[in-house]
């Protein structure tokens, strides 16, 4: 591999014109077919849960049931909401929401039968129905929402909204996580190069990366089936990403040219050396991403499989575009003196310290990762709600709103689709025998008559828990509903019933989602180590690897349970206390960050087995491949961090705890993991680190990463290190001599 990727550096390089327009023309054609890509039908289902087979029933039968919804909330500032004047403020509200477009219904609270008006008459709810399927609706649609229900406020009544369509109207339009990222960026690609040249390149091969990525999403949204939000997981993977890799080539580029080779010898040599392990690292990140695939859930698996797009992409920008831009630009880039290329003397001698007593630094790294992770064993599981929005968004108002005047339940309602037999009449004695069982449920507060569907082939029961969505007494409320009451009532009877909503979607995601995560981990750490082990021909790197790469995996888990369920710093975010960790972020996360920490793995790895292969012992190779690489790896973590953290600014929680773990999680891995265990563990294994057996040897394929000795093909010209520039002042004197 690092042959063919010097190969095709140098030749980039050297033909940069024709490589440049060329990458023009392809980048051109693929932007053509993106612009012409459709989006693919959102697929949210949960393959054989519960909640799904409702969802069906709803979507055949009854389609304002399974059509998006928002509720709004009507407060008595004084007096009671059925006052001649609140009256009429709510009148006037739900007259200017039936008028927008998609509203199905928007019932008056006040109407025979409805009880929706609190017991001690001060608050009335209503939910508002759409016939438009919520993948279809934009942010428009939410803010025409907000705007129309608001004209019900006046002197004596206030409104708040919560629901889906109204998160929609909120949701940040203006990228403030990916610039507040890119911002901090440039501030420390210029500290580690200090060349604007250098930083502007490195930026520029990233964005091309991450914009071909998006193009390449686009492309393939439709037939793959990609969820919209994949391709902002994809820009925020590829922005952190993207730098990373181009930082570590055009840094490896400066310091060959700095020694003297041509400009595309030093190109190629940078390829063959940093850009093979960009393309390790990048199919490791791709590889743990899209192992998303075996949770059995098609949302996270086709959200996982277009970050792994995204990634492919940026990998492709820095060992393609690259080149062309050094081509291009190699008189602003090479170094202009050996300061800013040099093993760094700080990291030379951290690597002395921390080889010199290495028990004692992986002791130190081990029990700092620890202290971290230690609130992991507190992890609870759930759905943040509107319960866990700060005090002043209407979401929370409305929240709070409905707790006080129907109680938590209300907020996360079980809908139960009750299939009827074809053909059958709809027999009201089993139904209401169905509703009795369940309303007599310890936990329920209020069950509803049944609902037929106008077409007779399914009725609908609301169910109201006693307790909220995210109390663990509603889950196992709703397993007592599933197993216990419900197949009891139904039995002998022909009826099928489906428990749904919200509140039974989310517990059904986190079923199927722990179900698959065994699996997914092993399938993940297999094919991980396999790919090291291919890389290093090593067989204890990649194993103790994996296991640190957990270890930091923990760490970031305990770091979003300590913020985010018990409240440490909470406020710094804009985030309540008590927030359950979403379910599917310990996935997510878990795939991310141990592709994302192998390429620092990766990074560290390569530069210390190149010190090792040309000549160095065990502990030297360790302490000659720190001072090359560890401010490299300081700076690419730094800014990943940034990156990452940048997200914690969004309003929504889920992006927020993203955020922060991922940022987080990095910064751990890369001080703690890669610049002290790390090197450590590699001191202790000695010459075994690099040890593989014979017929191991012969079986896995061999993915070179031996790029040091890729052979120059032009004169070397004068180096910038004063020990070549001696020797070769020596060679003149003697030949002069």
């Amino acid at each position: 591999m690092s042959s063919r990727l010097a190969a095709l550096a140098r030749a980039l390089t050297h033909h940069w014109i024709r490589s440049l327009l060329a990458a023009l023309a392809v980048l051109f054609a693929i932007g053509t077919l993106a612009a012409n890509g459709q989006p693919a039908v959102q697929d949210f289902s949960i393959p054989g849960a519960d909640s799904d087979k409702a969802y069906e029933l709803f979507q055949a039968h009854s389609p304002a049931l399974a059509g998006a919804e928002s509720q709004v909330v009507f407060t008595a500032k004084q007096g009671k909401i059925t006052d001649p004047q609140a009256k009429a403020d709510v009148a006037r509200s739900l007259a200017a929401i039936s008028k927008l477009k998609g509203v199905d219904s928007a019932p008056s609270p006040f109407a025979a039968g409805a009880e929706s008006v609190s017991p001690d008459g001060t608050i009335a709810q209503t939910t508002v129905r759409y016939t438009t399927d919520p993948n279809d609706l934009e942010k428009e649609d939410g803010t025409a929402l907000v705007k129309a229900a608001e004209t019900g406020n006046s002197s004596a009544t206030s409104v708040s909204l919560r629901g889906q369509i109204v998160d929609l109207g909120d949701e940040q339009s203006f990228p403030v996580g990916e610039l507040a990222g890119i911002g901090i960026a440039i501030i420390l690609l210029t500290l580690l190069f200090r060349s604007i040249a250098s930083m502007l390149a490195v930026l520029f091969g990233a964005i091309l990366g991450i914009a071909f990525g998006q193009m390449l999403i686009a492309i393939l949204s439709k037939p793959l089936g990609l969820p919209d939000f994949a391709a902002q997981i994809a820009t925020m993977l590829g922005l952190g990403a993207g730098i990373d890799y181009a930082l570590l080539i055009l840094g490896r580029f400066r310091e060959q040219a700095a020694v003297g080779d041509s400009i595309r010898d030093a190109s190629a040599k940078a390829a063959a050396t940093s850009g093979a392990a960009v393309v390790t690292a990048g199919l490791i990140v791709m590889v743990a991403i899209a192992g998303l695939l075996v949770i059995g859930i098609p949302l996270i698996g086709k959200m996982g499989l277009g970050a792994a797009i995204g990634v492919g992409g940026v990998v492709i920008s820095a060992i393609v575009v690259l080149p062309i831009m050094i081509g291009a630009f190699k008189r602003w880039l090479r170094p202009k003196k050996w300061s800013q290329v040099r093993p760094s003397p700080a990291f030379t001698r951290w690597g002395e310290l921390v080889t010199r007593r290495p028990w004692a630094s992986i002791a130190i790294g081990v029990v700092i990762a620890l202290v971290f992770a230690a609130p992991v064993t507190q992890m609870r599981l759930g759905q943040p709600d509107d319960g866990n929005q700060p005090v002043t968004k209407t979401q929370r108002i409305a929240y709070d709103q409905v707790s006080k005047g129907f109680g938590a339940g209300t907020n996360g309602p079980f809908l139960l689709a009750v299939d009827l037999p074809k053909g059958a009449p709809a027999n009201q004695a089993e139904l209401e025998q169905v509703r009795k069982a369940i309303a007599g449920t310890p936990g329920v507060v209020f069950a509803s008559p049944a609902q037929l569907s106008k077409d007779g082939e399914m009725a609908t029961i609301f169910a109201i828990p006693k307790t909220a969505p995210q109390d663990a007494r509603t889950s196992d409320l709703l397993g007592t509903l599933r197993d216990d009451v419900i197949p009891a009532a139904i039995k002998g009877t022909g009826l099928k019933v489906y428990v749904g909503g919200q509140t039974a979607s989310f517990e059904d995601f986190s079923d199927k989602t722990a179900a698959g995560l065994p699996v997914f981990i092993a399938v993940v750490i297999g094919l991980s180590v396999l790919l090291l082990m291919a890389a290093f021909r090593s067989v204890w790197i990649p194993l103790v690897s994996a296991v640190f790469n957990l270890l930091s995996v923990l760490a970031a888990y305990g770091v979003i349970v300590a913020v985010f369920q018990q409240g440490v710093g909470a406020s710094l975010i804009g985030v309540g206390s008590d927030v359950p960790v979403v379910s599917f972020v310990p996935v997510m996360m878990f795939a991310i960050l141990f592709g994302l920490s192998m390429d620092y793995n990766v990074f560290l790895l390569s530069r210390i087995h190149e010190a090792y292969n040309e000549g160095d012992g065990p502990r030297d190779s360790v302490i000659h491949g720190m001072g090359r690489i560890g401010k490299v790896i300081l700076f690419a973590g730094l800014i990943m961090t940034a990156v990452f953290s940048a997200f914690a600014a969004e309003p929504d929680v889920i992006s927020k705890m993203f955020g922060l773990g991922l940022g987080v999680a990095i910064l751990l891995d890369v001080l703690l993991v890669r610049l002290l265990i790390a090197p450590a563990v590699v001191t202790l294994l000695g010459d075994r680190a690099w040890w593989m057996p014979a017929w191991l040897d012969k079986v896995l394929p061999n993915v070179s990463l031996e790029g040091h000795l890729v052979a120059g093909q032009d004169p070397k010209g004068p180096s910038l290190d004063p020990k070549d520039a001696a020797i070769d002042a020596e060679r003149v004197s003697v030949a002069a001599g």
